[in-house]
C-alpha cells in the first residue's frame, strides 16, 4: 500500500516538529579605549576615581593618589560572556578580576558578590604562599596550575562563563574548570571565607571590576563578547 502526503499533511508534520534556533556569537567589544577610563566607573561612584589612570595603552591603578577610588566597575553586566584581557603587576602587588558583579548599594565590597581571578606576585606577596590564593586561581575556591610569567611581564587572561560552565585561562593554560551554580558549587562556597557573604555567587548577570588592593597594577587590550 502506499501513502501519498498531501502539501497540507506535511506542513502539518512540521507543525509539530521541535524548533532549533542557532545563535551566533555577538561580535568582539572592547571595553577600554585605551586612552579613557569611559565605560568604567569606581565602586559606588559615578565615574572612575583619580587613582584609576588611562596611560599608555593601560588602566593603571596608581595607589600614590589620596582617595584615589574603590574597585573599577565596568557599566554594562554580562551574563554569558567570553572575557580576555592582560594584566601586570608590581612587586609584591595584588588585584583581581571581578565577575558578576552585583552593585546593589547594600553590598560593602565588590567580592560580597562576584568571583575573583586571582591577579598576584607569587613570590613576593604573602597570598603565593596560600592555596587557592595565587595568580590564576579562582580566589579562595579554586587552586590552578601555576602558569604566571615574572613580575612585570603582561598575563594573558580569558574568562569564559557559559550557561554555568566557567574556564579560566592563564596565559593560553585552561587554569580552573567548574559548574556554577549546582549543589557541588553550593559546597564549594560553604567551605570557603565567602560563606558569610550569603548572595556570594549567586547572580547569573553582572558587572566586570578590576581591583584596587593598594598596589599598582595595569590592564589592556579588555575585550569581551557576549556567548
Amino acid at each position: 500500500m502506499k501513502y501519498i502526503l498531501t502539501a497540507a499533511a506535511i506542513a502539518a508534520l512540521f507543525a509539530f516538529a521541535p524548533v532549533y534556533h542557532v545563535y551566533k556569537d555577538a561580535p568582539w567589544v572592547s571595553l577600554f579605549d585605551g586612552k579613557t577610563t569611559t565605560g568604567w566607573h569606581s565602586w559606588k561612584q559615578t565615574v572612575a576615581g583619580p587613582g584609576w589612570k588611562a596611560e599608555d595603552g593601560t588602566l593603571h591603578f596608581d595607589p600614590s593618589v589620596k582617595n584615589g577610588g574603590g574597585d573599577l566597575v565596568s557599566d554594562g553586566e554580562f551574563e554569558n560572556f567570553d572575557l580576555k584581557l592582560e594584566w601586570k603587576i608590581s612587586p609584591g602587588g595584588n588585584s583581581g578580576v571581578i565577575f558578576y558583579v552585583n552593585e546593589n548599594p547594600k553590598y560593602e565590597d565588590t567580592y560580597n558578590t562576584g568571583l575573583e581571578m586571582q591577579v598576584l606576585d607569587n613570590d613576593k606577596h604573602s597570598d603565593g604562599k596560600i592555596p587557592k590564593h595565587r595568580a590564576g586561581n579562582l580566589y579562595d575556591l579554586i587552586a590552578g596550575p601555576d602558569n604566571v610569567k615574572p613580575v612585570g611581564e603582561w598575563n594573558n587572561v580569558e574568562i569564559v562563563s557559559n550557561h554555568g560552565s566557567l574556564k579560566l585561562y592563564l596565559n593560553g593554560l585552561n587554569v580552573v574548570t567548574t559548574t556554577l551554580w549546582d549543589d557541588n558549587w553550593k559546597k564549594m562556597v560553604a567551605g570557603s571565607k565567602f560563606k558569610k557573604w550569603p548572595d556570594f555567587g549567586t547572580f547569573t548577570k553582572g558587572h566586570i571590576a578590576l581591583q584596587n588592593h593598594g598596589n599598582d597594577v595595569w590592564f589592556r587590550n579588555i575585550t569581551i563578547r557576549r556567548l
